[in-house]
C-alpha cells in the first residue's frame, strides 16, 4: 500500500503511521515539518526508516516517550487500585444502607384505602398515606426519639407546618376505610392527644386562651406547641379531618391527631399521613424523609440495646432529644415494610398511590428500596 501526502501543509506526522504494517511506500515531501531531522529524512530516506523514526518517537524522544508511557502505565495501575478500593467502599456503603421493602396493593389481600371527598379541594387538597410495619418502639427512649424526630420534621422540612403536616397513628387502632373530609368547626369533634373530646372551634378557642396565658407568664411574643399553628386555619369555613369507618375523627391537620390512634411503646405497625394545602409533591417529599428518619431510628434502637423504658412518654409535643442514628451503622437484619395506600375520589378513581415507582428516590442515597 502507498500513501502520498506530498506538498501539503502538514506540520507533524502521526506516530500511528508506524503501526500500519502494509504501508510500503509513503511520500511526505514538500511539507513544512516542525521536526527538521524528519524533514530531511522524508526527502532522502526510505519509507521504512521514516516509520522506524516515528515509532521511536522522533529524535531524542525515544526515551522520553518510553518514560511517559511508563508513567501512564503506573497511573493506570494506581487508578485501578483506587477503583478497586472505591468498589469495596461502595459495597460497604451499600451494606450500611437502610432497607425498606415495598408491599404493593396487588400483594395485599385487604389494602387500606383513603377516600377523599370533593370538599377538601378548597381547604387542604393534598394527602399522601402509607403503612409502615416492623417498627420497634419498646426499648428505652425509642418512642421519645420517634416523637421528637416528628416534631423536628415539622419545624424543618414542613416549614413549621405551613408546607405540610405529619400525622402518625397506630395501625391496629384504625378501622378502615378512611375518609379524608371537611367539617364545619362547630361539628368537627376530636379527642386530641392528651385531652378530652372537644369540638374543633372550642379546641381552637381553648388553645388561643392558653397561648395568651403563656405569653403573659413568660412575657414573650412567641408561643410553643400546638399554639403556633392556630393561624393556619384562619378564615376557613370548614376544617380538614381524617375519619375512620366508625365516624371517629383520627386526625385534624394541621393541629392534632386523636388520642384514639395514639402511638405507644407496643406499637409495631404505623399508619403515616402527610397533608398539605401547597402541593402533592411536598407531601411525597415529606413522606420520603419521614420513612428514612423512622428507618434510621429503628436501626439505632436495634443497635443500642436499651432497657425497656417507662410507658409515660408524652405526645409529639415533648422536648427535643439528641438524635444521632448514624452512629455505628450496620445493616439491619430485616427491612421495614412499607405498604402502599391508595387515595381515591368518591367514585373510586385513583388520585394518588404511595409509594409509587418514582417515590423514595429523594432518599435513595441512604435507603435501599426493595420493590
Amino acid at each position: 500500500q502507498s500513501l502520498d501526502v506530498a506538498n501539503n501543509q502538514l506540520r507533524e506526522l502521526p506516530a500511528a503511521l508506524a503501526d500500519c504494517p502494509r504501508l510500503k511506500e509513503a511520500n511526505f515531501r514538500g511539507n513544512q515539518l516542525k521536526d527538521k531531522r524528519l524533514e530531511k529524512m522524508v526527502n532522502g530516506c526510505q519509507t521504512k526508516a521514516i516509520l522506524e523514526y516515528l515509532r521511536a518517537g522522533g529524535r531524542g524522544k525515544g526515551k522520553a516517550e518510553s518514560a511517559r508511557e511508563e508513567a501512564r502505565k503506573k497511573k493506570r495501575e494506581k487508578q485501578q487500585k483506587k477503583d478497586g478500593r472505591d468498589g469495596e467502599q461502595d459495597e460497604l456503603e451499600e451494606a450500611s444502607k437502610l432497607l425498606v421493602k415495598v408491599l404493593h396493593v396487588s400483594e395485599n389481600p385487604a389494602p387500606l384505602v383513603v377516600k377523599a371527598s370533593p370538599g377538601v379541594k378548597d381547604v387542604r387538597p393534598f394527602i399522601v398515606c402509607c403503612i409502615l410495619k416492623g417498627v420497634n418502639l419498646k426499648p428505652g427512649n425509642a418512642l421519645k426519639r420517634f416523637l421528637s424526630a416528628q416534631t423536628k420534621l415539622h419545624e424543618d422540612i414542613c416549614e413549621k407546618r405551613t408546607a405540610a403536616t405529619i400525622a402518625t397513628h397506630d395501625l391496629q387502632l384504625i378501622k378502615g376505610p378512611l375518609i379524608y373530609d371537611v367539617q364545619p368547626p362547630d361539628e368537627l369533634k376530636i379527642m386530641p392527644l392528651g385531652r378530652k373530646e372537644i369540638k374543633a372551634k372550642d379546641l381552637l378557642r381553648q388553645l388561643q386562651s392558653e397561648a395568651e396565658e403563656q405569653r403573659k407568664q413568660k412575657k414573650r411574643q412567641n408561643v410553643s406547641g400546638l399554639h403556633k399553628y392556630l393561624q393556619l386555619l384562619d378564615g376557613k369555613d370548614n376544617y380538614p379531618c381524617l375519619v375512620d369507618a366508625e365516624g371517629v375523627v383520627i386526625s385534624f391537620p394541621p393541629i392534632t391527631n386523636s388520642e384514639k390512634t395514639k402511638i405507644r411503646k407496643d406499637t409495631r405497625d404505623l399508619f403515616l399521613e402527610v397533608t398539605s394545602d401547597t402541593s402533592l409533591q411536598i407531601c411525597k417529599d415529606v413522606m420520603d424523609t419521614l420513612i428514612l428518619k423512622i428507618a434510621e431510628l429503628n436501626r439505632f434502637t436495634l443497635e443500642n440495646k436499651e432497657d425497656p423504658g417507662s410507658d409515660n412518654e408524652s405526645d409529639a409535643l415533648c422536648g427535643p432529644v439528641n438524635l444521632n442514628p448514624s452512629q455505628n451503622l450496620q445493616p439491619m437484619n430485616f427491612p421495614l415494610v412499607v405498604e402502599q395506600v391508595r387515595v381515591v375520589d368518591t367514585d373510586g378513581n385513583l388520585k394518588v398511590l404511595y409509594p409509587s415507582k418514582t417515590d423514595l428516590t429523594t432518599v435513595s442515597s441512604l435507603l435501599t428500596v426493595i420493590r
